[in-house]
């Protein structure tokens, strides 16, 4: 069992407080321990933080990156060890683990790319002998709160625009799945990244998240979790009016027409609902099905479902590990109970086989209606409830109609259908004959409740600049 400490300021900190332990959710062992920082230790990370932002942001900004890609070799080097980290606390299939850990490099390499790329802008005046110039400059300090579903790469998310633009940074993980975090800190050690770049502290959401939302020095925070903790955030950063970037929660509609390719339907809507182990914010989370096809849907969605394994991802080859902890167990437990009452049907699945861990198997649920908690509120487990449609009107009305905006897809070989889709579906992203998963050189964001801001590519690089506008007058006759 592992000790982990927080780090401030280039170095790890005895913590002499209280730890939080870590589980593993496929096994229920105890793990490791993190400590729960004081509101003093997270206010010493963003002083080392702020401290630090001055000087580095005054390096050009190809040597920021040069230490961005040092982080992604030494994530490359150290990769089977970050895979087992991540699987072991997270219950991550070891495709998708190592997947993680290496996209994650792959996205430092990609944002370090930037450095040379990220400009301002010369506008036009109304007056002679003026120059007006737009600057692009770092916000400062920056914050970022990590969720426990892709805890490894998020960290990178955040990071990684974070220094390019020249601002510092303060990570917060989850207490769920920390210790990829601090393994990411000791390979940032190795880095020679300088002190107080990047720090990292571990801790309860009401002490340490919300102190690195509302201390005065702190310029922007990021966070990606529930809307639940996302008005939380808002409320925490009002009082000092800290710019506020949020992915939260998602409920994505996959419509699948008449003249959909139904086998390739099915298999793109299983993985995205079965892609860890059911916890993705942007997959699949309920499904239309045209009447035409709806029973043929059904039955080849529902055989694929029942073919999925579940697991202990570390020892064997399985489809899908456990879901995080027993919370989401009885979450989505409780969900389907108060759809079957309301007369939906199990087609597959909804009974737990496997109590070694927190598992939970692929499930199908029909006779649900769009208005019903199943169709419209987040399970965050392998679990898609099905309604039929008549008329694609019906379909784009029924996607739109929710509190969620983050992702969705449709399935149709009509371009005119397509391209309608694309222009009426109110949401963050479509996906198009293919399974729900973003792309580092697109914009990942949200409609709704989903979220305020975004992350990716050149827009999400943005988040973290300022606007800095200066006129210059000067004097043509002087020689």
């Amino acid at each position: 069992m592992k000790t982990y400490q927080n780090f401030i300021n280039g170095e790890f900190i005895e913590h002499k407080g209280e730890f939080i332990k870590v589980y593993n959710p496929a096994t229920k062992e105890h793990i490791s321990s993190i400590p729960s920082a004081s509101l003093q230790e997270t206010q010493d990370a963003i002083m080392a933080a702020k401290i630090a932002q001055k000087s580095w942001e005054m390096k050009p900004a190809i040597e920021r990156a040069s230490y961005i890609r040092k982080i992604a070799e030494l994530i490359r080097k150290n990769a089977k060890m970050l895979t087992d980290t991540l699987m072991q606390e997270q219950g991550k299939t070891r495709a998708l683990a190592e997947i993680e850990i290496n996209f994650t490099a792959d996205y430092m390499d990609y944002m370090s790319e930037w450095a040379r790329r990220y400009e301002g802008e010369i506008i036009q005046s109304d007056r002679a002998n003026e120059q007006i110039f737009l600057f692009k400059q770092a916000i400062g300090v920056t914050t970022g709160i990590l969720p426990w579903n892709f805890p490894f790469f998020l960290i990178a998310r955040k990071m990684a625009p974070a220094l390019i633009t020249g601002n510092t940074i303060v990570i917060k993980p989850s207490s769920e799945t920390p210790n990829n975090a601090y393994e990411f800190a000791k390979l940032v050690q190795q880095s020679n990244l300088p002190n107080g770049v990047f720090n990292l502290v571990g801790g309860k959401g009401s002490v340490v998240g919300h102190e690195l939302a509302s201390n005065p020095n702190v310029g922007m925070v990021s966070l990606t979790g529930s809307v639940e903790s996302g008005v939380k955030i808002m409320e925490a950063a009002a009082k000092n009016i800290i710019k506020v970037s949020l992915e939260l929660g998602g409920k994505a509609p996959a419509i699948v027409c008449k003249d959909a390719d139904i086998n390739l339907a099915v298999e793109a809507i299983k993985a995205s609902r079965i892609c860890n182990n059911g916890q993705v914010c942007n997959c699949a989370e309920r499904a239309y099905i045209h009447t035409s096809v709806y029973d043929e849907f059904v039955d080849k969605f529902s055989q694929a479902m029942s073919k999925v394994s579940v697991g202990n991802t570390m020892q064997g080859d399985f489809d899908m590990g456990p879901l995080v902890n027993q919370a989401g167990v009885d979450n989505a437990l409780a969900m389907l109970n108060r759809a079957t009452q309301s007369g939906a049907k199990i087609e597959v699945g909804g009974k737990i086989q496997n109590t070694d861990g927190y598992f939970f198997p692929a499930t199908v649920v029909t006779g649900v209606k769009h208005s019903d908690e199943i169709m419209q509120k987040e399970i965050f487990a392998p679990i898609l409830p099905i309604v039929k449609f008549d008329t694609l009107d019906e379909a784009i009305d029924m996607a739109n109609d929710c509190e969620y905006g983050l992702t969705s897809s449709i399935y149709t070989q009509n371009l005119d259908v397509a391209m309608r889709a694309c222009k009426e579906i109110k949401f963050g992203e479509t996906y198009i004959n293919r399974e729900n998963f973003e792309a580092m050189q697109g914009f990942h964001a949200g409609f709704r409740k989903s979220g305020i801001g975004g992350a990716d590519g050149k827009h999400g690089l943005e988040e973290y600049l300022a606007t800095h506008v200066v006129y210059i007058q000067h004097n043509l006759k002087i020689q």
